[in-house]
């Protein structure tokens, strides 16, 4: 039986030193010390022999079973730091090697022209007030005196989400509500997105911005806002731009104006972009009408008040000459990254 045991651990020493991975050496750890091992065999033999012979060959067995159990313990700890070795050779980062370049984003045109115009408005004291996409027919055309029956409401058919909700087709509305909620003296813009069914095209799309101001106080005049109109266009354009008012007609103010701006492009002297005129409307423009000053509670007799809308993104291809109103919403990198 001894001789039987120096072979099994011979055996045994000579299988875990040459194992390769631990599926390997689980199999020999079974193999050797499981419950049907060969070296647990052995002790169960031991019933044959005489009791002298017992605990003799008893510490013979468990001496091997310890020696072939510290090789295996050793074994696997040698095989897991190799592999845990491997594993930092692997993933080993050289730190002094340059970093990959981080491309940063940056403003889109249509935000960077409206951080200007609010820059500059706030700048001659003008108040920024938001107001809700979805508007009621209340604010949307009922203040703004423009009644059911009223033919102006066919220039902006609009998206009408039940009998009495829309899409506000524009921010006026705003303006509305902050009538309603202060008291005058009242300096303010109003800027966001509106709605309107157009077909889209080069210069037209059923989304687009606007930027509007308000100012009802006491003793306010059309010069008034021709100083106001005038310094903007100074600010966006350039010092040697020319402002001109030509009568037009919206329902919300009376009088009502356009106004043209002299030509980036060729300065006034007539060009394609102006197509010879010298001229570039920009915006609509009026003296608040008295019934609009009424629907919010504050007396025509005693305040009056000036109105202005600009479209921001026409004012944006205009300042960065895109042809193209388009361009703006399709997201193309190369087109954007120009700016």
């Amino acid at each position: 039986m001894k001789a039987q045991l120096e072979a099994i651990k011979s055996a045994a020493i000579a299988a875990v030193n040459a194992a390769n991975d631990q599926t390997q050496i689980e199999a020999l750890r079974v193999q050797y010390l499981g419950k049907k091992g060969e070296l647990t065999a052995i002790l169960k033999q031991m019933g044959s022999l005489s009791p002298e012979e017992r605990p003799v060959m008893g510490q013979l067995v468990n001496e091997a079973k310890a020696v072939v159990e510290n090789l295996i313990t050793e074994k696997t700890t040698a095989m897991k730091e190799k592999a845990q070795q491997e594993k930092l050779k692997a993933e080993t980062i050289d730190i002094t090697l340059p970093a990959k370049p981080v491309k940063k984003g940056k403003l889109h045109p249509l935000n960077t022209v409206l951080d200007d115009m609010i820059d500059i408005f706030t700048s001659m004291g003008f108040d920024v007030v938001d107001g809700p996409e979805v508007e009621t027919d209340h604010y949307n055309f009922e203040c703004l005196n423009v009644p059911a029956d009223h033919p102006a409401r066919d220039m902006q058919d609009t998206f009408y989400l039940g009998e009495n909700l829309l899409l506000r087709t524009q921010t006026s509305a705003a303006q509305i509500r902050t009538m309603e909620n202060r008291k005058p003296p009242i300096r303010v813009i109003c800027p966001g997105r509106v709605f309107r069914a157009d077909e889209v095209d080069a210069t037209h799309s059923p989304v687009f911005h606007q930027i509007e101001g308000l100012v009802v106080d006491k003793g306010v005049t059309m010069c008034d806002l021709k100083g106001v109109l005038e310094q903007f266009a100074q600010e966006i354009y350039g010092k040697d731009t020319q402002v001109k008012f030509r009568p037009s007609f919206f329902p919300f103010t009376e009088p009502s104006v356009e106004v043209d701006v002299t030509c980036s492009e060729c300065g006034g002297k007539g060009c394609r972009v102006c197509k010879g005129s010298g001229w570039i409307e920009i915006l609509g423009a009026g003296m608040v009408h008295p019934n609009v000053l009424r629907s919010c509670g504050i007396d025509p007799e005693e305040y009056s008040g000036f109105a202005f809308g600009i479209g921001l993104d026409r004012l944006t291809t205009t300042r960065y000459k895109i042809s193209d109103i388009r361009l703006l919403f399709e997201n193309d990198k190369r087109f954007l990254e120009q700016f």
